[in-house]
């Protein structure tokens, strides 16, 4: 008998596709690599259903007003009891408060996350870092009851009188603020508290994870400390910490709670003045979806959602763009 006579030809047909099957199987790759995708194709797929519902459901608006809903005109006005709306109003609320919160969140978040990663003492670290992440934690109505009853007469009110009286040639500053303290400016201000935790806690962790490598490199160097962070920390990281803040201006895009109780949700003010009552597109539809009677109301509403979806898509989308760009050049610079 020769010795090609004892080779033993692999199974074939049915039992043969099984045992390879159970090969793959119990290798790992190929069922870790489809729950992968599957996962991410299901995120995909419930971006798409949000964005179908609310285009769906605001149907009889943007049939009723077109693109008038949220031009800005001169007759732009959130009338419920006669069935007009128009969003530009609640529009420019939401982006004023919004861009006055990233403005003044950025710096500070920033300087305290370099604090926190670079600058610390060892025994000071750990308390302010879970201090930093319980101020992340508190519910926005708690921020709320906070800004009315401390917040908006102590610091709002006085900061809002002395803007107006140095600065009320400016638009942005123009009329006087009400007694009470509330309006644009003490949403953006509470909108700012409420931010830095977040900007401030993924800032740290983009600096923590810079290798100690680059550190060491610039101050063998003969860089002092300051230049080791301006100049290479901080552009090292300057992909995530854009990340970070952009994180910050989707949350201070799409907050409820806190800005619907210290705004004054005037929907018909459009003149931008940070320092009068306004709305934003999160409070009109917190205040006003469970009282809507009538079909086009609710459908106004439902479009107002799908407004603030498609700011916050376009946000993100330049935000990816951006970090892109950034890292892109960094790496150019590096070469």
């Amino acid at each position: 008998m020769t010795s090609s006579s004892l080779t033993i030809s692999p199974p074939t047909g049915l039992r043969g596709n099984l045992r390879r099957f159970g090969q793959i199987l119990r290798h790992g790759d190929l069922p870790w690599t489809l729950v992968l995708v599957g996962m991410a194709l299901l995120v995909l797929a419930l971006m798409i259903a949000l964005g179908w519902s609310v285009w769906r459901e605001s149907a009889a608006a943007r049939s009723a007003f077109g693109w008038s809903f949220i031009a800005p005109t001169a007759s732009s006005a959130w009338d419920p009891v006669n069935d007009r709306f128009a969003a530009w109003p609640i529009i420019t609320g939401t982006l004023t408060t919004a861009l006055v919160a990233i403005a003044l969140a950025t710096p500070v978040s920033v300087f305290i996350a370099i604090f926190l990663a670079e600058l610390c003492p060892a025994w000071l670290r750990s308390p302010l870092n879970f201090m930093v992440e319980m101020l992340a934690a508190i519910p926005s109505v708690v921020y709320g009851l906070w800004g009315i009853f401390v917040f908006l007469p102590v610091v709002v009110k006085p900061v809002g009188q002395f803007l107006g009286a140095t600065l009320g040639f400016l638009p942005i500053f123009s009329g006087a603020i009400p007694a009470s303290g509330i309006s644009r400016l003490g949403a953006g201000l509470i909108l700012t508290i409420m931010i830095i935790p977040t900007i401030t806690a993924v800032s740290r962790d983009v600096l923590l994870a810079i290798p100690r490598a680059q550190r060491e490199a610039a101050l063998a160097l003969g860089a002092t400390y300051w230049e080791m962070i301006s100049q290479v920390l901080v552009p090292y990281g300057l992909s995530g910490i854009l990340g970070a803040v952009i994180l910050g201006l989707g949350r201070a895009l799409g907050e409820t709670m806190a800005v619907t109780m210290v705004i004054g949700n005037n929907t018909v003010e459009s003149s931008g003045s940070l320092l009068k009552p306004g709305a934003t597109l999160a409070s009109v539809i917190a205040n006003e979806f469970a009282e809507a009677v009538t079909k086009l109301h609710t459908s106004a509403l439902i479009e107002l959602g799908l407004v603030l979806f498609g700011m916050t898509l376009l946000l993100n989308i330049g935000a990816r763009l951006l970090v892109w760009r950034v890292s892109r050049t960094l790496v150019t610079e590096g070469r």
